[in-house]
C-alpha cells in the first residue's frame, strides 16, 4: 500500500472549491521514475483517485490545490508564502529538542484530512463524473 498525502483543510474552506492536481511518485529512493502529474480535478475525485491508485501499489500520491494565478505579481505571492512557510517550518524543527513535542514538527499536508480518514475510502469517480468536475472547474475558472 502507497501513502496519500494531502493538505489539512477545514470543511468550509474556500481552497477545497479550486481544482486539484495529483502528483504522484515513488514511494522510496530505490525507484527512480520521473513524477507524473493528472488533473485538475475537483478535491473529492482527486482524493478518490490518488485513495485507488495508492491501494495498489508502493507509491506516494500528493494531492494538492492548483492555484489559478493570473498575474507574475500573484505567483510571485504565492513562492513568497511558500518560502516564508517552509522557513517556519524549519526553525519549529530547530527548535523542537530531541524528545520534545512530535506535533511541531508535523507537516500539515502529511495529515489527511479527518473527514476523509473517518469515512474509509471514497468511491472512485467514473469518467463522466470526471468529464462533468472538469466543466465545472473550467466554469469557476472562467467566471471572475
Amino acid at each position: 500500500m502507497g501513502v496519500l498525502v494531502t493538505l489539512d483543510l477545514p470543511g468550509d474552506s474556500p481552497m477545497r472549491d479550486l481544482p486539484w492536481i495529483i502528483t504522484f511518485g515513488p514511494l522510496g529512493d530505490d525507484d527512480e521514475w520521473e513524477p507524473v502529474v493528472c488533473g485538475p480535478y475537483e478535491r473529492e475525485h482527486a482524493m478518490a483517485l490518488a485513495e485507488a491508485v495508492v491501494a495498489d501499489g508502493a507509491l506516494m500520491a500528493v494531492v494538492e490545490p492548483l492555484i489559478p494565478a493570473v498575474s507574475v505579481e500573484q505567483i510571485r505571492g504565492e513562492i513568497a508564502t511558500a518560502q516564508l512557510a517552509a522557513q517556519d517550518e524549519e526553525v519549529q524543527t530547530e527548535r523542537a529538542d530531541l524528545y520534545g513535542d512530535y506535533e511541531d514538527t508535523i507537516d500539515e499536508e502529511d495529515l489527511a484530512d479527518e473527514e476523509d480518514r473517518d469515512a474509509g475510502p471514497l468511491p472512485t469517480p467514473d469518467a463522466a463524473e470526471l468529464r462533468a468536475g472538469f466543466a465545472r472547474i473550467a466554469a469557476r475558472l472562467t467566471s471572475g
